[in-house]
Parts: C-alpha cells; structure tokens; sequence
C-alpha cells in the first residue's frame, strides 16, 4: 500500500462505528490495509450482498455488534479496546427515511454523536477523533457557490436537520470539553468532515441512484428517477475517505492546528444532476436499459448542492482524483463483478489503483 499517510496508522487501535455501512466498510478494508487493528462497532448490515458481508470483513477485522445510543456498551468498547483513532461514521443516512422515523433518525444522529464524543473525552488513549456528518448539514439556500465549512447549519428535512444538529453539538463539545486551546492538558483533537453525495460499489441502500440503477438493470426494469434534474457533488467512495485519512493522521500528530469542520467534495465538472449519472450508468452498464420518470409521491429534498473545498486543499493537499465518468466506471466495475469474483479483493485493487494516480 502507499505510504502518503506516513505509517501513522501502523499498529495503531482504530475504532470505526458504523463499519457495516456502505462507507464504513470500505475504510475498514482501507485501515486494515494500512496495518491499523481495526474495531468496529456497528448495527447488522441490511442486506447479505452488502460491501461488508460480501468482503468477508467480519473474519478480518473485530467485528462487534452494537448500537451508538447505548452509551454502556460504547464506554466499554473503549476501554476494552483502548482506540488511538476514532472514526465514527454510524448513521441513519437516508434522506427520505428520515421523514418514515424522524424521532430514530434524531436518536442516531445526536444523541449517537455525543455519546462517541462523550467516550472520547473519557478515553485516555483516542488523539484523534473524526466525526462524519454530511454536506446536507448547510443552511440550503439553492446557490449556485459551494458552501463553505464556515457556512451557516440548516436542514429542511428531519436527515438533514440532524446532521445539522449533530455538527453543533460537536462544536459545542470541542469548545467545553476538547478546546485546541487546551491541548496539552487533554492531548484530543476533534473535526467533523462533510462528503458530498458518495457512490461505490457495495451500497443497496433504497432510494439512491447508483443502486436504484443496478436494481432495474439487473432486474430488466426501466431506472426511475425522482428529480432527474437535481444537482449533486457525486464522488467515488475512496474520495471523501482519503481525506479522512489524512486528515486523521495530521490531528495525531498535530491536534491544535487541524479541528474543526472539513469539506470534501468533487470537482466542480463532476457536480452533475441525476439524469446525467444514471444515463452515464447505463452507457457502461451497456445493453438495452432506459429511464423514466417516477411517479413515487415527492418529498422536499434539495435541487442545487455544492461544496466549496479549498480549505482541504489547502490545508491538507487533497484533490479530488476521478471526475464523474471515472468514478461510475469503478462502481460500475464493482456491480458487475462482485458475484464473480472475490470481493475484498475486487476493492483492494480499486484502492491500489486509485492510490496510483
């Protein structure tokens, strides 16, 4: 594996909530890759051709079943396993089923966030905590700039309104508890990262474009899509995880200067709408699929969504490497093969060769 994180993951405890997810399970395999024991803590996986299960990671990596609003078992995952690094990405993510359970989507994504940030402040081994939330976390004014990490917090639907939530009380938590300005006293450094809309292979989750796609191209059904003409920052899975990355690693050995919140998003030629992706799926899908409108009744969800990341850029050196039709090709790569060919593999070698460019 490439050496640009600098072996700060060698050796080292890495607690990773939510790692049965979609993204979880990818920087599970990345982590380990890079020599980290990695722990994770995280509800079932949802479907038996999830990333996670079809990687077999729960034989690779210690693999514990259980829930963020249980403050408990959380403490006790921390001082059994003892993490340096905690990356918690434990989530209810779905916009539209936040509408369904609004009072769990709440639960999760709070008042799950403070207990980790919680069993942070009482851990005496964690350095570097990072805590994922979403670019829907921003005031959505429609513009057509991306917003910047010092924008306002807003959230019309109940998903986006706790993340929202979520990013405050980070912030909160960070001044009264975790303050840079206090680093040598308690030796944590806490930042929240904000992906843009995150495409890969592995994710079944309903009402997302990519595997609505797969689902009606596998089943020879027409691809239905609600807002053909809202505009995303649609990027590769192994974008926004990179950033994580090397953010993490800088927050361990530097945790003054790296807190705070953190954009990563694709370039701006790849913040396309959602007509565009599914027709660039089918064109490297390839056979006889087509698109059509649905009648699925609408709830509010965003129609222009940007992010600006000169901050990450600056800051930290990371670039976005794939543009739109670079990432589609690796997702539609990981659909097509994940029933042929060994899966932990199949994304080990997507993130060697993405490493490479």
């Amino acid at each position: 594996m490439s050496n640009i994180f600098k072996d700060i993951y060698k050796n080292k405890n890495v607690l990773v909530t939510g790692h049965t997810g979609f993204k979880g399970s990818w920087l599970s395999i990345w982590l380990r890759e890079l020599g980290a024991n990695v722990i994770g803590y995280a509800l079932a996986p949802n479907s038996q051709e999830d990333n996670f299960v079809m990687a077999g990671l729960n034989k690779k990596i210690i693999d514990i079943r259980g829930d963020v609003r249980d403050l408990n078992k959380l403490k006790a995952i921390f001082e059994k396993y003892k993490p340096d690094i905690v990356f918690h990405l434990a989530a209810q993510p779905l916009v539209r089923l936040s509408y369904k359970i609004p009072i769990e989507t709440y639960e999760v994504n709070v008042m799950g966030t403070l207990n980790v940030l919680e069993c942070i402040r009482q851990s005496n081994t964690v350095k570097a905590g990072i805590m994922v939330t979403t670019d829907k976390c921003y005031e959505n004014r429609e513009q057509i700039w991306g917003y910047r990490e010092d924008d306002p917090m807003g959230g019309y639907d109940p998903y986006s309104s706790s993340k929202a939530c979520a990013e405050i009380l980070i912030a909160s938590f960070r001044n009264s508890f975790i303050n840079p300005k206090n680093y040598e006293e308690h030796r944590k450094a806490i930042a929240s990262v904000r992906a843009g809309n995150v495409i890969g292979g592995g994710d079944w989750a309903k009402d997302r474009i990519v595997p609505d796609c797969i689902r009606a191209l596998t089943s020879n059904k027409p691809i239905e899509i609600r807002n053909p003409k809202a505009i995303r920052p649609f990027q590769h899975v192994l974008e926004p995880l990179k950033g994580y990355l090397i953010l993490a690693a800088n927050m361990y050995k530097d945790g003054t200067k790296y807190c705070g919140g953190w954009n990563f998003g694709p370039d701006y030629n790849s913040i396309v709408n959602v007509e565009t992706v599914a027709n660039i799926i089918l064109q490297q899908w390839g056979g006889n699929g087509c698109i059509k409108l649905s009648k699925e009744n609408k709830l509010h969800e965003a129609n222009t969504l940007t992010l600006d990341c000169t901050k990450a850029k600056t800051y930290l050196g990371w670039i976005p490497k794939l543009n739109i039709y670079e990432s589609l090709k690796y997702t539609v790569e990981w659909y097509r093969n994940y029933k042929k060919r060994d899966v932990y593999d199949l994304c080990l070698n997507q993130i060697k060769q993405y490493e490479k460019l």
